[in-house]
């Protein structure tokens, strides 16, 4: 069981740490144009992580109902899922399309900088919006392979489609001279050149299976209404879930602001602690969906609940290594990512945290990926919802019981948001677990 958690695991982590180079190459190479390019890159990689984020069900969705049918070898169930969420990816990709005008027109209302900066940014999105098709596409291609016990191919297609966008980007600007233009175009090819990586893919796998109907039975079996209402029920509550995440994380940035911009930087380098530990134990729930989502579909509770232990004492010994690894190493961390001692110093303050953040995280990625195996979406939304109301209700009544009182300092309202956070993670992880009876072994 071990050999297959981290068959699964491990090309998975390699792929989310893959993922955020797509915007750090584009920084880099505009880094080297002006700081108006930098802030342009910045709006615009947020704007798409807004947007992108959001649609993240297209993969977990699919991974869970692909791996159960896998379970049950139900090849045809199989390539209709693929259908199902590649048809669904077309539509709203093409919908963000005929909708890039009204997005570009909010911009200048959600975010600040100079005429300069804001009309970089909007080159920037009129010539990325048009990568959605291929973006959401691979997000349903990923999630279906993830659910076939596959995740070496989409490892490969992240890392083929950042040598092309490093080679595009770096062809476009300092060769062409096509400035942001260049860098928006360089990331598009890249995500059409995945998704067609991907599609070869799919082929070679697909042919691999029994014979199967003609695609036009296939397409016409995927958009039944029975099969979609179920499509839309499970992934209207991950979408739901994802919202939740988004207005924390949201959240955590804006009112660290409101702190002082000391605080705003030191929260912003502590939370890549927390991204750290992300990509790993990611990797770990990816697997989770593909072993449960298997087991269930093969009526194999004995694997079923061994899966399940194992990826629960692989999070404990993560959880342990990390926080050593903190403990010892994350002044030498920090450094990483800034050389500014004030700021540096200004975080020794709140390293206990950091030490917290795999204790209280590790149940809610593994359960998130268990329960998306399950396709038990209902729970992992409801978890969601509790964690994130106790989050703002912890965060809002202990910044006034202390302001009332006189005793907000900087320092005590920060440690009070993390507090919230420690407790957000933390419910998630413990909601779920005491559903994993009836959700998970019971189904």
């Amino acid at each position: 069981m071990n050999r297959r958690i981290l068959s699964l695991a491990l090309p998975n982590i390699v792929t989310n740490i893959t993922v955020p180079l797509l915007g750090m190459v584009d920084m880099a190479i505009v880094g080297h144009l002006s700081g108006d390019h930098i802030g342009a890159i910045s709006i615009g990689a947020a704007i798409f992580n807004l947007i992108y984020w959001n649609f993240g069900f297209l993969r977990m969705g699919t991974s869970g109902f692909a791996a159960q049918a896998f379970g049950a070898e139900r090849w045809e169930e199989t390539v209709r899922i693929l259908i199902r969420a590649a048809v669904i990816a077309l539509a709203i990709a093409l919908l963000l399309i005929l909708l890039q005008y009204p997005i570009s027109l909010t911009v200048p209302h959600i975010f600040e900088g100079s005429h300069k900066v804001l009309t970089l940014a909007l080159i920037y999105f009129s010539v990325r919006i048009w990568a959605a098709p291929a973006t959401l596409g691979l997000y349903a291609i990923k999630g279906w392979f993830i659910g076939m016990q596959n995740a070496r191919i989409p490892m490969w297609i992240a890392i083929i489609l950042n040598c092309v966008n490093i080679v595009a980007s770096l062809l476009f600007v300092l060769v062409l001279h096509w400035d942001i233009f260049g860098v928006a175009l360089g990331t598009v090819i890249a995500n059409y050149t995945g998704l067609a990586l991907g599609i070869v893919f799919l082929r070679r796998r697909i042919w691999a299976l029994p014979p199967l109907p003609p695609f036009a039975t296939l397409l016409r079996q995927s958009l039944h209404w029975d099969e979609l209402k179920v499509f839309f029920k499970v992934n209207t509550d991950i979408f739901l879930r994802t919202v939740c995440l988004s207005a924390v994380f949201t959240f955590i940035t804006a009112a660290s602001s409101h702190i002082s911009p000391t605080i705003l930087a030191v929260d912003a380098l502590l939370l890549q602690f927390f991204t750290l530990f992300s990509y790993v134990m990611d990797g770990f729930a990816y697997a989770g969906e593909s072993l449960v989502g298997r087991y269930i579909g093969a009526q194999q509770s004995r694997q079923l609940k061994l899966a399940v232990r194992h990826l629960l004492l692989w999070g404990l010994i993560l959880t342990v290594a990390f926080t050593a690894l903190y403990a010892t190493c994350g002044d030498w961390i920090l450094r990483i990512f800034t050389d500014k001692d004030d700021i540096i110093k200004a975080s020794g303050d709140y390293m206990g945290w950091i030490l917290a953040i795999p204790v209280c995280g590790f149940a809610a990625f593994l359960f998130d990926g268990i329960f998306v195996g399950a396709t038990a979406s209902r729970t992992m939304r409801n978890a969601m919802f509790i964690a994130t109301a106790a989050f703002f209700a912890i965060y809002y009544g202990l910044t006034y019981f202390n302001r009332i009182n006189g005793t907000l300092s900087d320092q005590r309202w920060n440690n009070i948001l993390w507090i919230a956070f420690m407790v957000y993670l933390s419910l998630r992880g413990i909601l779920q677990g005491l559903r994993l009876k009836k959700d998970i072994y019971l189904k």
